[in-house]
């Protein structure tokens, strides 16, 4: 097993199917079956308005043949693990140099063509972690501060102590086995959540503040974990506590055109005036990225909505 990068942009002229599968052309075939039971990390280039760097990290399943067009494949991807980097990561470190070996010309800085071009490049655990804690530092910010964080600390966090590695350890030390750990998903779930939708609830429209000026909303997945549904700002919704309880029950639910929808047979009609903005559509990062997925609002109308076991 090996560690990789793998180019993913917005658009692209390959079928992958974000979040479970990668497509690609068979010269990486082997590179990528050396990936298979190991971790990947996801870089988007300018191209397409991608996001320019890292942006997220994930397991390989398996590799199979594509039926349909000869000399390609894809990678099968565990869709419970996706998890988004809180920071999109650069090609470079603070330092000027390069993460990826590869891409390093004799001074360490970042170099154009050769190993700079290809689809997949294979890593050291020492550049995966590199990236991984990068990628990781916390949040700050009001919006990002977790709701239980007193006064005093939300001021230490916010305007005198640096983000943190998400690993607090050297990276000789990093363990992959954290990757799947709520310990640090949850939490870093709930700040992307909340930073997205700018501390705002995304149904009611409220945004509601403690003393300290941090959001009362909570971060909801639209798919759930316990359904494989992973924590990416994609798969989540900024909803106050009601709604968030409302959303998971199957109460409530978004249509593709972000309407929301309601099953009024379980919410009566003025408990739905008083709880949902008026014009009954999802209220939406300003951020296009972090716009629901519409295959996870399908999943949820398709199996949660209406739902109240």
């Amino acid at each position: 097993m090996s560690k990789a990068i793998f180019i993913q942009n917005p658009i692209s002229i390959y079928k992958d199917r974000p979040g479970e599968a990668y497509h690609f052309p068979k010269r990486y075939l082997r590179a990528v079956q050396d990936t298979v039971g190991d971790w990947v990390i996801f870089y988007e280039s300018r191209k397409n308005n991608g996001a320019f760097g890292y942006v997220s990290v994930q397991r390989v399943l398996d590799v199979v043949p594509d039926p349909q067009e000869p000399d390609h494949y894809y990678a099968i991807l565990d869709p419970s693990t996706e998890w988004s980097f809180e920071h999109t990561v650069p090609r470079a470190a603070p330092d000027g140099v390069a993460y990826e070996h590869s891409l390093r010309g004799y001074d360490g800085r970042p170099i154009s063509g050769g190993a700079n071009v290809s689809a997949v490049r294979r890593i050291t655990d020492a550049e995966f972690a590199a990236i991984v804690n990068y990628g990781m530092q916390e949040l700050t910010g009001p919006e990002a501060m977790p709701r239980n964080t007193s006064d005093d600390e939300t001021a230490s966090l916010v305007f005198n102590d640096p983000p943190a590695p998400f690993d607090h350890a050297p990276l000789a030390s990093f363990r992959p086995e954290i990757l799947t750990s709520r310990k640090y998903r949850d939490p870093s779930f709930q700040r992307q959540v909340r930073k997205a939708y700018g501390g705002r609830c995304a149904i009611s429209g409220l945004e509601l503040r403690n003393g300290g000026g941090r959001p009362e909303v909570e971060a909801a997945h639209i798919r759930p974990v316990k359904d494989k549904g992973p924590d990416t700002v994609r798969n989540g919704l900024a909803l106050s506590g009601t709604l968030h309880w409302m959303f998971d029950r199957g109460l409530i639910s978004v249509a593709d055109n972000h309407r929301i929808l309601i099953s009024h047979n379980k919410v009566p009609k003025e408990t739905a005036s008083r709880l949902i903005t008026p014009g009954q559509k999802l209220l939406l990062p300003e951020n296009p990225r972090h716009h629901p997925h519409p295959d996870y609002l399908r999943y949820h109308r398709e199996n949660i909505f209406g739902q109240t076991g």
